[in-house]
């Protein structure tokens, strides 16, 4: 079969690479990013992370920014990003927009699978209607479509578009049978086989609201805590050795990515559309967006001990990142750290070893050198291994660290004050 990949980014590119490596199907890639397209052409990975750079080396595919690149395809896949917009409502227009480009190519038998995250209902009110509009032909007669939703954990190292399970339904029978057995030629995870499309939707959506909802669990015990005394860390870390009914998370500053803090949005909005109020869902939104705030207020509390204000102080912000040891940006707390400080006067200066053009500093030292405080946003190796040595001799005061990744004996420094968060 010739498989036709729209979208090569985070989700779109390893599924891209997995599928050249482990099928003897051709395998193309459309992309409007000029730029990202001359990068795969150049035999580098246009993302961050490992598995894909090693892939890249290793095989060899067709990729463009010319949609023709998809014409005469068995099957294309939708890996285009769904966003939400200021106002948290779901932008499906990367979808459709994909969608349309695929109906000037469509022909019968051909199945178009969507990938990107969309909420319960998208593919049967919005894909299939769209398609049939656009082409002139009829869903389960001329063509079929189906939805596998991605499961990407950007810089895991166990787990990766190879070995992930997956959950994959379509609009007939005979079309879900297809793409699961396509999906079993280069994925050794379970691939299962669901009902019926809108249950596959759903299942996406579940997995990273429950994420959500525990992590804003724990970040409004973190508050509590930090009035009643009590250190959340070790209170989480004591539960944990229950061996049933317990899953540990952890507080931070902010929820990142382009998961968690966006897929629960899909389900509230859609809901909503039907006239249920997702009160559980949008309040634990609501916590984890005050993270970010919550935490830059511990900050000018703490410099408030050394009769510093935060404007006109030195300020310096670890990471930029959402997650630790990757470069990537999507929806990250530190950003929202960082224009907090700004706002409220700081002089700030930013590090972040995965992005270079964005600091405002070469390396880690020299931002020690000229900070009276630190806040750690993004926990990455480099930073976890700050000692108590390093910040005394360059006279850091204040450390705020805003994913709890620092060491004991910084902790429990009796020269510098230090606040993490619920601890």
């Amino acid at each position: 079969m010739k498989i036709s990949i729209l979208g090569l980014g985070y989700v779109g590119f390893p599924l891209a690479c997995a599928v050249a490596m482990e099928s003897s199907h051709e395998i193309v890639g459309y992309d409007p990013n000029k730029e990202k397209i001359n990068t795969i052409q150049s035999g580098q990975s246009p993302i961050d992370d490992a598995r894909a750079e090693l892939d890249i080396q290793k095989i060899k595919f067709e990729v463009s920014d010319n949609p023709d690149i998809i014409d005469n395809s068995d099957i294309y896949i939708v890996c285009v990003p769904t966003p939400v917009g200021a106002d948290y409502l779901p932008d499906l227009n990367p979808v459709k927009s994909a969608v349309e480009l695929i109906c000037k190519y469509l022909r019968k038998d051909q199945i178009i699978i969507i990938e990107s995250t969309i909420n319960p209902g998208v593919c049967d009110e919005l894909v299939i209607p769209l398609i049939e509009e656009k082409s002139g032909l009829k869903c389960r007669e001329d063509f079929d479509v189906a939805h596998c939703p991605e499961r990407i954990n950007p810089g895991d190292e166990e787990w990766n578009v190879y070995n992930i399970p997956r959950n994959v339904g379509s609009s007939s029978a005979r079309a879900t049978k297809i793409c699961a057995n396509f999906y079993r030629e280069f994925i050794s995870g379970e691939i299962n086989e669901m009902p019926d499309i809108k249950s596959t939707e759903a299942t996406k959506i579940v997995e990273n609201t429950f994420r959500d909802i525990n992590i804003a669990f724990v970040n409004e015990l973190a508050k509590s805590f930090d009035v009643l005394g009590i250190n959340i860390d070790v209170v989480i870390r004591a539960a944990s050795n229950k061996p049933f009914a317990f899953m540990p998370h952890f507080p931070s500053c902010g929820v990142g990515g382009h998961c968690i803090p966006v897929d629960p949005y899909y389900l509230i909005e859609r809901a909503k559309m039907s006239g249920f109020d997702h009160k559980f869902l949008k309040l634990a939104r609501e916590i984890n967006n005050s993270m970010p705030a919550y935490a830059v207020d511990l900050l000018a509390e703490k410099l408030n001990e050394v009769a510093k204000p935060i404007k006109g102080t030195q300020i310096g912000l670890l990471g930029l990142s959402y997650k630790a040891d990757i470069g990537d940006l999507r929806e990250s707390p530190a950003l929202k750290v960082k224009n907090l400080l700004l706002e409220r006067g700081a002089k700030l200066k930013s590090y972040d070893p995965y992005f270079p053009d964005f600091s405002d500093v070469s390396n880690l030292e020299e931002l020690l050198t000229r900070c009276e405080a630190i806040f750690i946003a993004t926990n990455h190796k480099i930073f976890t291994e700050i000692t108590e040595e390093q910040l005394i001799k360059n006279n850091v005061k204040v450390v705020v660290d805003g994913k709890n990744c620092l060491s004991e004996e910084i902790r429990n420094s009796k020269k510098i004050i230090y606040k993490g968060i619920g601890i």
